[in-house]
C-alpha cells in the first residue's frame, strides 16, 4: 500500500502594526513575520496603520478595522496579529468587528515559548507567564476569548473562559510562583558552589537567532537545537569548555533576547534571565550581517543593565562576518570576528575569553618528593592533572594549580628546559 502523505495547511495570519512613532514599526513588522513564521503561520498581507497612539476601542480605529474585515474574508485569513499588546476590550471589539481570531505579539511570543519549553522550570515560568497575562484581559474580552478555540496563541495552561474564577487564576499563579522560588533556590545553591570552588562561567547572551545556539555547539558539542528560527532554544543549557590553557569554565547557552520582550516574559523568566548576572564574563553575540545591528546591540544591553549585568566584563562576538565582504575584520580583546557556521575566530575567542577570566588557576609542571604526598593530593582534589609520571626525585606531573597552592608550588617547579 502507498502512504497517502497530506500537507499541513498552516493557518493564514493578517499582521496588523501601529505606528505611533515610538519604534520603528516596519522593522518590528518584519520581526513578527518572523515570529509568526516561528510559530507555524503563513503571513498573507502585512499592514501599518499610523495614529498618534493607540484608539481605546479597536487600537487601530473602526475604519481601519472595516477594511481589515474585507480583507479576512478575501484572503479566507484564519488570525489576526497585532504587533502590539491589546486590551481585553480591544480584543472583543475587533473579534466582533472582524469575526476572526484575534491575538497580540504578547501572546504569539508566549505560544512559542509554550511549544519550545523543554524543562519543567521552563515550562512552569511559561505558564506562569500566561496565566499573569490573561488575569488582566479577562474583563472585557466576552466571546473573544471563546473564539480562541485550539492552536496558536492558546498553547500552555489551557483555554481560559471569561468566566474561569480570578481566584482560582491566582491560586494557580501563587503556586506556580513557589514552585519556581525552589527552582531558584536549588539554582543559587549550584552557583554558590561553582563560586566556592573557584568554577568560572561565560554566558552566551545575544538577540535571537545571531547563532547563539552554533556558536554554543561549536565550543562545547552541546548538541543544541540550530533552527533558522526565532526562539529556537529557550532552557538554559550549561556545558565545561576547556580553554587552551588547560583551564575548564562553564559556558551556559540563554534564551534570545528580542525587541520589545513583553513585560511578563521578563519577570516570569527573571531567574533564568539573572544566570548571566551570576557569570565571569558575557559573551554578547551579535549578527555582523544584520543591518540594524546596533540598534540590537543596544536593546541587549539595555536588559542586560536592568538584570545588573552592567559591570561584568563583555566580549562582543560578531558572528556570521563569512557573510560579510572582505573589510577589515580586525579581533582583539573586547571585540572578536568570527563564523561559528564554519568555525573561523575560535582560537581568538579562546584568547579573549582567557585574557577576561581571573587567573584563579595556572598551568605549572612540578616534581613533588614523595615526602610531600599530601600537597600532591591536594592538587588532584582541587586542580586538574593532564599527566602523572613516577621518577626516582618525586611525582613528575603537569597539572592546572590552583591559586592557593601556586606560591607553594614553585618549590617544586620543573625548568622549561628539563
Amino acid at each position: 500500500m502507498h502512504e497517502i502523505q497530506t500537507e499541513i495547511q498552516k493557518p493564514k495570519a493578517i499582521l496588523i502594526g501601529l505606528d505611533t512613532g515610538e519604534y520603528n514599526a516596519e522593522i518590528s513588522m518584519k520581526e513578527l513575520e518572523a515570529l509568526a513564521d516561528t510559530a507555524g503561520c503563513e503571513t498573507v498581507l502585512t499592514c501599518i496603520q499610523a495614529r498618534p497612539a493607540p484608539e481605546a476601542a479597536t487600537c487601530i480605529g473602526a475604519g481601519k478595522l472595516e477594511e481589515i474585515a474585507e480583507a479576512v474574508q478575501n484572503l479566507e485569513a484564519d488570525m489576526l496579529i497585532f504587533d502590539t499588546e491589546l486590551t481585553g476590550m480591544q480584543m472583543r471589539n475587533i473579534s466582533d468587528i472582524t469575526d476572526c481570531k484575534v491575538i497580540d505579539r504578547t501572546m504569539l511570543i508566549l505560544d512559542i515559548f509554550a511549544g519550545r519549553a523543554r524543562t519543567s522550570e521552563g515550562k512552569i515560568q511559561v505558564s506562569l507567564a500566561q496565566y499573569q497575562y490573561r488575569l488582566t484581559r479577562l474583563t472585557g474580552m466576552g466571546k473573544a476569548l471563546s473564539r480562541l478555540g485550539g492552536g496558536i496563541g492558546t498553547r500552555g495552561p489551557g483555554e481560559t473562559k471569561l468566566e474561569t474564577d480570578k481566584r482560582h487564576i491566582r491560586n494557580r499563579i501563587a503556586s506556580l510562583e513557589k514552585e519556581l522560588r525552589n527552582m531558584e533556590k536549588h539554582r543559587k545553591f549550584i552557583t554558590q558552589k561553582r563560586k566556592k570552588d573557584g568554577i568560572l562561567t561565560v554566558a552566551v547572551v545575544g538577540y535571537t537567532n545571531a547563532g547563539k545556539s552554533t556558536l554554543f555547539n561549536m565550543l562545547t558539542n552541546a548538541g543544541v537545537l540550530e533552527e533558522d528560527k526565532l526562539f529556537a532554544t529557550l532552557d538554559v543549557t550549561a556545558r565545561g569548555l576547556e580553554l587552551p590553557d588547560g583551564r575548564t569554565v562553564i559556558l551556559s547557552d540563554t534564551v534570545g533576547f528580542i525587541r520589545r520582550l513583553p513585560h511578563h516574559l521578563v519577570e516570569a523568566f527573571r531567574s533564568t534571565l539573572e544566570e548571566s548576572a551570576q557569570a565571569d564574563l558575557i559573551l554578547h553575540v551579535l549578527d555582523a550581517a544584520e543591518p540594524d545591528i546596533q540598534e540590537r546591540m543596544l536593546m541587549t544591553q539595555e536588559l542586560l543593565t536592568e538584570l545588573g549585568c552592567a559591570e561584568i566584563p563583555q566580549i562582543h562576538v560578531l558572528n556570521k562576518a563569512d557573510l560579510l565582504s572582505d573589510m577589515a575584520k580586525k579581533s582583539d580583546f573586547d571585540t572578536v570576528w568570527m563564523s561559528a557556521k564554519h568555525g573561523d575566530g575560535v582560537p581568538e575567542l579562546l584568547t579573549a575569553i582567557m585574557h577576561h577570566l581571573p587567573q584563579t588557576a595556572k598551568r605549572m609542571r612540578l616534581c613533588i618528593p614523595y615526602t610531600d604526598g599530601g600537597f600532591l593530593q591536594r592538587i588532584r582534589e582541587d586542580g586538574k592533572l593532564f599527566s602523572e609520571e613516577y621518577t626516582p626525585e618525586g611525582t613528575l606531573i603537569d597539572a592546572m594549580i590552583d591559586v592557593r597552592y601556586q606560591k607553594s608550588a614553585e618549590n617544586y617547579l620543573v625548568p622549561e628546559t628539563a
